[in-house]
């Protein structure tokens, strides 16, 4: 549901995905309150971006732009935990050093303004070799070296549980990391295979920052104590809620075309009218209220591309939930294709059902994995409630066990749209009609991920996953717990044979046959009850007539170096 992101970008950023709209594992969804009929296109490809090419010289220098924020971000290193805020990751990754970015294809590419090259010189064991660009040195005065490299893999590989980390995938594979021919190389040795190799190191943090686990957990807290970037930050002003970015004069690359970019924190439904305030520069427009709005605004042009984003409906794994029987039902009770065309209404780009909780629809290799457990079937709910000892108690009443209602809640967002509340809405009186009570509970916007979804404490909520790309990613949304740490799996549910599944596919470098894989995975995610995909949510944006290199990216990476006004 629209309310903030855990993974990424603002129309890509709400995922930063539900964790806050700026980039968050995110969430958000469609939907507004119009009834018109709005004619709809197909979603754009995968392999598409809508942001406004130009060159340098086409370019204005100096100037503004202005985002919105959806929530403050307190954690900065984005391999703990707490950091994998999707807006949080995506301004780190210019702060730090982006060692590979994206296009629109998903392809990895080496940034030249830290790597020379970088190549697999072996496969038996896999190697990696780094080279780094001599220029590069972090704030602090210091060269990138291995040192930045071997810290990173130390604290995110998972064998010291003083690190509260995110999600060791990758970095658990690695058995060493060495300085290579000199200085400027580095060494990384595979004990397994890992295909997604150039995911990792994204960004890289410096080793100096993450000296211990009390640094690695809490010295980015409200603060980032070294960058190497083409933008440092200007202004953090936590009580006016204004984050500005301003270039940094030790950048040794292509120099920034703006002053600045500064982000301003509101609620996402406070954009809209910001936006036509002429406040900020880019807001979302995937609602029917949004794009009502912004569809004619005044120099303004709406952009659209098919990233990696899903909206689903999640289960908890406490009470009634804790029964599989009972979280299956739950997805043979909703029609989802009503659902979808409720968040849908009003809003120009189609909304596809999602078959997947791993792949996109236009991804090579989907497959819609969803078999029985996403077709509506009332009775077959039913079925799996009584099977599960929950007994039908008259018609419009919960069903009842041990002297128990089956009654849950809905954990809600308060700053989620209209047409979310009616989605939600329209899924409680479907699960009525199989015996379950379902109450909708709204929450504060910056409490819902932080105080409910990431520690667990929901029965059922709603949010967006974005840019779980490339496919490893996945690997965290599901796996298994370990203690305390959910990485971002908050629901808690999970199975050993999906985490060797997903991790199988993860070293297999055969796309063809890691495809398999994720789709074997999927299809036992889809047997636990895990979670119900609803749709992949296209980017739909409203950006000021100007805007360059900026807009709906697909699976492309932002180069903030490039954004700027057209002359």
């Amino acid at each position: 549901m629209d309310a903030s992101t855990t993974t990424r970008r603002l129309g890509r950023a709400t995922v930063l995905a539900v964790a806050v709209a700026l980039a968050v594992t995110a969430c958000s969804s469609g939907g507004g309150g119009s009834t018109d009929n709005v004619t709809k296109s197909e979603p754009p490809r995968l392999d598409a971006d809508d942001i406004n090419p130009k060159t340098p010289d086409q370019l204005k220098d100096g100037g503004e732009v202005r985002f919105p924020l959806y929530q403050w971000i307190t954690q900065w290193n984005p391999f703990q935990v707490d950091g994998t805020y999707g807006d949080a990751v995506e301004i780190m990754r210019t702060l730090e050093p982006d060692l590979f970015r994206t296009d629109a294809s998903g392809a990895f590419k080496a940034n030249a303004d830290y790597l020379v090259e970088a190549k697999v010189v072996s496969t038996s064991p896999q190697v990696v070799v780094y080279k780094l660009n001599p220029k590069a040195k972090w704030s602090d005065g210091k060269a990138l070296s291995y040192l930045d490299f071997k810290a990173d893999w130390q604290a995110s590989n998972g064998k010291d549980a003083a690190y509260n980390i995110s999600d060791p995938s990758g970095y658990e594979q690695i058995s060493a990391v060495e300085q290579g021919a000199d200085p400027s190389e580095v060494k990384v040795t595979f004990a397994e295979p890992y295909a997604d190799w150039q995911n990792l190191f994204r960004p890289l943090i410096p080793a100096a920052g993450i000296a211990t686990p009390d640094d690695f957990n809490k010295g980015w807290v409200e603060k980032i104590p070294i960058t190497a970037g083409a933008l440092k930050i200007g202004v953090a002003d936590k009580t006016a809620q204004t984050l500005t970015l301003v270039p940094d004069p030790a950048w040794w690359g292509a120099k920034p075309k703006l002053d600045r970019v500064t982000f301003r924190v509101m609620s996402q439904s406070a954009t809209t009218q910001a936006y036509l305030n002429n406040e900020i520069d880019f807001a979302a427009a995937g609602t029917a209220t949004a794009y009502g709005q912004l569809k004619d605004a005044k120099d303004t042009v709406i952009r659209s591309a098919s990233p990696w984003d899903e909206v689903h409906i999640s289960f908890g794994q406490s009470g009634a939930l804790a029964d599989q029987k009972v979280r299956q039902a739950l997805g043979r009770a909703l029609d989802r294709s009503a659902l979808i065309k409720i968040a849908n209404n009003g809003v120009p780009v189609q909304f596809k059902p999602l078959g997947n909780h791993i792949l996109m629809p236009n991804q090579v290799g989907y497959q819609d994995n969803s078999g029985d457990w996403a077709k509506f079937d009332l009775a077959a709910a039913k079925k799996l409630l009584d099977d599960a000892g929950w007994k039908e108690a008259g018609s419009g009443q919960p069903r009842t066990k041990d002297g128990k209602s089956l009654e849950l809640h809905w954990t809600i967002n308060d700053a989620t749209p209209q047409a979310q509340i009616d989605l939600a809405t329209a899924a409680a009186a479907m699960w009525q009609a199989a015996g379950v009570k379902v109450s909708l509970d709204k929450v504060p916007s910056n409490d819902f991920f932080t105080k409910y979804v990431n520690p667990g404490k929901f029965e059922i909520a709603s949010w967006r996953n974005t840019d779980s790309f490339p496919l490893s990613k996945s690997l965290p949304n599901f796996r298994l717990p370990v203690g305390d740490n959910t990485f971002n799996n908050p629901s808690r549910i999970g199975s050993q044979e999906v985490d060797d599944l997903l991790k199988k596919a993860a070293g297999t470098v055969d796309p063809a046959e890691a495809a398999k894989l994720y789709n074997q995975a999927d299809a036992k995610i889809w047997e636990l009850g895990h979670t119900v995909e609803l749709y992949q949510r296209p980017t739909v944006v409203a950006a000021r007539k100007g805007l360059a290199n900026y807009g709906a990216f697909g699976l492309a990476s932002t180069d903030y170096t490039k954004v700027g006004w057209e002359k």
